[in-house]
């Protein structure tokens, strides 16, 4: 079961992942959005993190609305509403209980994965974050590493698509040749999740040896 210091925890290692690949981020929005996709998301993880820490809900869906609030109130652009509606449509799915299952936690995910989908009215092909997301959430059936490995194959996967939503998509077919900023900061939240899971599962696992 997963506690909402698994959640607080989730949050600060994402931050730490966007802190490193900042610049990389960035870089990728450079040719094909407005070249901010690094720093915006820099800002509103660090804002998450030092939320969370500062005051830590007390349960796993009241950590991940509140991350997601956070976002959208720090972050500019498009990256705020849709990641702050990921985190906020899946804190809500797993309602006030202490502790929620993997199961449960993946279901919820689904969900906020489709309620990102409905806010930028876009699909997996598109060569948005879904790309990552979509593969990502569904390969959490298998584990967490297994959802963080398809999400970074649907990321690299968009390296030859065309845009058809967001800033990218005005460039038309120029927009294809690059990876997506949005997919590929959406992999590193599920390796974050992944991350997390095996650290809490390694000290659970020596707790109980």
């Amino acid at each position: 079961m997963r506690d909402a210091d698994f959640f607080r925890q989730w949050m600060a290692v994402a931050a730490d992942a966007v802190e490193r690949e900042a610049d990389r981020l960035t870089e990728l929005d450079s040719p094909i959005g407005d070249a901010d996709h690094g720093s915006n998301l820099l800002r509103g993880f660090t804002a998450v993190r030092a939320d969370l820490e500062a005051d830590p809900p007390a349960s796993p869906g009241a950590s991940l609305q509140r991350a997601g609030r956070t976002l959208i109130s720090t972050v500019g652009g498009a990256s705020g509403p849709l990641y702050g509606t990921l985190l906020r449509r899946t804190g809500k799915e797993l309602g006030e209980a202490a502790e929620v299952s993997d199961d449960e936690l993946r279901k919820a995910l689904y969900a906020g994965v489709g309620a990102v989908a409905q806010l930028g009215g876009a699909a997996p092909g598109d060569k948005t974050m879904l790309d990552a997301l979509v593969p990502g959430v569904a390969a959490l059936n298998t584990s967490y590493r297994a959802a963080a490995e398809a999400a970074w194959d649907g990321a690299r996967a968009t390296v030859p698509m065309t845009a058809r939503k967001g800033r990218a998509s005005y460039l038309g077919e120029r927009s294809a040749g690059h990876q997506d900023p949005g997919a590929t900061s959406a992999a590193l939240l599920l390796g974050a999740l992944a991350e997390t899971a095996d650290a809490a599962d390694a000290e659970a696992s020596g707790a109980g040896a």
